[in-house]
């Protein structure tokens, strides 16, 4: 925002509140209530005015209160967020950061933690990004929001209060130049291993991670690869992965059917048909609306239910 005015900053309680998880506290009071302010409970009008101000010169940062709070905005994002440079022939443009806070993990209830990344990855003409971890929450942001296509960011709400730490300053100086490291499109091996890949993104990413080091005291050498972009996607990276360990495994918190976790599993076996030593296995969430607060570590993938899946695998070609 300080370096182009043309970025606007608005949606519910992001002006004087700073958002209900305060992300954009302060904001207001340092570029004013022409720059970030508050809006109406309406979705719909959220996005649908973004559309009237990208057309004409802005670069609008939304954010979208709660992931199942978007739903009444998805005909704007739909049918016309995602399809006006291909309806005008590529003359008109929609820089569109679209924030949506999503995933469990802090005791909500339902419409507060529903993962519904599936919905916007599966319309064409839409960016779709998640990080899991400090520095890739502000490159990916700094990249949607230079991005003249729209993009929609999906923050793991628990991931908020995380206490990592990251030299922000280096990373804005970096921006930009020759220097920055590209995350759009582009996964990360976060973890070396030989036996088998754990694919996985967002608030996955630490307990993928965790299982990782468990499966590690039983003598398994299992992989880590954070995603960081769902559209575009990293194939080359999954399928070098796979090619190295030989065996896969999806995580995601997101219900399984239907799902991005379905997607990532079918294009590893196509790709990597010939590299598998076994079939592609998957953790997500179970098919049913989520749970009550009390029940929801039954729901997230967890690092038993990995390990379990893990052992599915078969450990002998």
């Amino acid at each position: 925002m300080a370096e182009d005015p043309t970025v606007v900053v608005f949606g519910e309680d992001v002006g004087k509140l700073g958002g209900v998880f305060r992300i954009t506290d302060g904001l207001q009071d340092r570029f004013g209530k022409d720059r970030c302010f508050d809006t109406p409970l309406a979705e719909s009008g959220i996005a649908g005015m973004a559309v009237g101000m990208a057309m004409n010169g802005l670069r609008p940062v939304i954010e979208m209160q709660f992931d199942a709070f978007a739903y009444p905005s998805l005909e704007q994002i739909f049918s016309h967020i995602a399809k006006m440079h291909n309806r005008t022939k590529g003359k008109v443009k929609l820089p569109i950061t679209i924030r949506i806070p999503y995933a469990g993990g802090v005791g909500g209830v339902e419409h507060h933690c529903d993962s519904s990344e599936a919905y916007y990855a599966h319309t064409p003409g839409l960016k779709v990004f998640t990080p899991a971890g400090v520095e890739d929450a502000y490159r990916l942001m700094r990249e949607a929001i230079d991005s003249d296509d729209p993009v929609v960011i999906f923050e793991p709400k628990k991931m908020y209060w995380s206490k990592e730490q990251a030299d922000l300053g280096a990373l804005r100086a970096a921006h930009g130049t020759a220097a920055a490291e590209r995350t759009e499109g582009v996964a990360r091996v976060l973890r070396e291993g030989t036996d088998a890949t754990l694919i996985t993104y967002g608030p996955s990413v630490p307990t993928a991670l965790k299982a990782a080091e468990a499966a590690a005291e039983d003598g398994m050498s299992v992989e880590v690869l954070d995603l960081r972009s769902i559209v575009p996607l990293d194939d080359a990276a999954i399928a070098a992965s796979v090619a190295k360990t030989g065996r896969a495994v999806v995580v995601a918190e997101a219900s399984g059917f239907a799902s991005v976790a379905s997607e990532l599993v079918a294009r590893t076996q196509e790709r990597c048909f010939h590299s598998l030593s076994s079939p592609v296995l998957r953790v997500t969430g179970f098919d049913i609306p989520f749970p009550a607060p009390k029940l929801e570590h039954h729901q997230i993938p967890s690092v038993d239910r990995i390990l379990d899946t893990l052992d599915r695998l078969t450990w002998e070609d």
